[in-house]
């Protein structure tokens, strides 16, 4: 008893804290005293896998910083809303994801888009990528801070290297020439070795248009367009179903 506390303690201080907490369950619980020797070191192995999956779970998403935590099992699939079960179900797999594609939603206020995006992030998250939510406008807010204080080579460098990076809110706000070719600059960062989710409520047909410069929206809309997915919500607001049916 004395030798299995302190190789549990040994465990700890080697930071196998699952492994650890694997083998007080094993020493616990008398359904275990029947394994094999290779099975119950298999348990601790897995029990380790666990637990770092757990802690980078977490991590991932205390860093991305998403507007909503919403859970895929959570969409709402009613009639109306453009949402097709067996498109999401493959975008649920993150296939796109590993293969770099980008995913271009749009839709009237209200319609559900953030929430969608972030669910697909927290899919994401469970499988160990790395995601980030940014609003578009504050986010060019920041990189124009960056021109001035000497940052803005750290902060393309910390949204180029995320692997799903949530730009919402896009068309909302004009864009200054600066913010124009620093659009096209992250996104020229991304394309190939990252996957963006881009959120408006402009139809993409009229993103062309909004961006007022044909030669930087062209290279704009080559980059993302067409590497992308697309997926156009419509129907009512889901905020004021939510709040019909709370009612």
């Amino acid at each position: 008893e004395v030798t299995i506390m302190n190789t549990a303690q040994k465990l700890r201080d080697l930071r196998l804290l699952g492994m650890a907490e694997g083998l007080d369950q094993q020493m616990s619980q008398s359904a275990f005293l029947g394994a094999s020797f290779e099975q119950r070191l298999q348990m601790l192995v897995d029990a380790e896998v666990s637990h770092r999956d757990t802690l980078r779970y977490k991590r991932i998403l205390r860093n991305a910083k998403l507007k909503v935590l919403a859970a895929p099992e959570d969409i709402d699939y009613r009639p109306g809303r453009g949402i097709d079960k067996a498109t999401f179900a493959d975008l649920l797999t993150c296939a796109w994801i590993y293969k770099q594609m980008n995913l271009l939603m749009t839709g009237p206020t209200g319609t559900g888009k953030t929430w969608l995006a972030c669910a697909l992030a927290v899919q994401a998250a469970r499988k160990g990528i790395t995601v980030a939510y940014r609003r578009i406008g504050r986010l060019l807010e920041e990189m124009a801070i960056g021109h001035e204080d000497g940052s803005i080579t750290k902060l393309r460098n910390q949204v180029a290297k995320v692997q799903l990076l949530i730009l919402d809110d896009f068309g909302l706000t004009g864009l200054t020439n600066r913010g124009r070719a620093d659009l096209l600059e992250l996104l020229d960062d991304r394309v190939g070795t990252h996957t963006t989710i881009v959120l408006g409520q402009m139809p993409v047909k009229e993103w062309h248009g909004f961006i007022n410069d044909p030669a930087l929206a062209d290279a704009l809309l080559d980059r993302l367009v067409h590497s992308s997915l697309k997926l156009a919500l419509r129907g009512e607001s889901m905020r004021k179903l939510k709040s019909g049916e709370a009612q």
